[in-house]
């Protein structure tokens, strides 16, 4: 018999809604008995809508963490299911900085696969990164 499939997205409350009509947060997808959550890049965003910790690179990690860890966990999914990350920075020599705060999120002995690239701009002023996640957990069958 086939994997049954089921697919859905959503905008989680406890974080800035997206745009209408621009994105969902969170795009998941239940194969089998596995659950595969895809997150849009998230930046420091306060619940004002405004850039949090403007051009402070230890200030909008642990937002974007933050962010980050409401939408797993409206999933059931924590930062230990986290199987890969891609984070874009404006200034590459905030790699260091960056890294030292995102280790205080993930598992030290379960880094996942990561990819870190500088970009020219971010899609407002001050924002200076952003990170999106994949985290795949077992279906909960309650």
């Amino acid at each position: 018999m086939g994997a049954f499939v089921k697919k859905f997205v959503d905008n989680p409350a406890g974080v800035p809604a997206p745009p209408p009509g621009r994105y969902s947060h969170v795009s998941r997808v239940e194969i089998a008995d596995t659950v595969t959550l895809t997150l849009a890049g998230q930046c420091a965003i306060g619940d004002d809508l405004s850039v949090v910790a403007p051009g402070d690179i230890v200030g909008q990690t642990d937002r974007v963490f933050e962010i980050i860890g409401i939408l797993l966990a409206a999933h059931g999914a924590t930062f230990a299911d986290i199987t890969s990350t891609r984070t874009y920075l404006t200034d590459m020599d905030d790699r260091a900085a960056y890294a030292e705060t995102r280790a205080k999120y993930l598992p030290a002995d379960a880094l996942p696969p990561s990819t870190v690239v500088e970009v020219s701009r971010l899609f407002l002023p001050d924002v200076v990164v952003e990170v999106e996640v994949v985290a795949v957990r077992e279906l909960d069958r309650a």
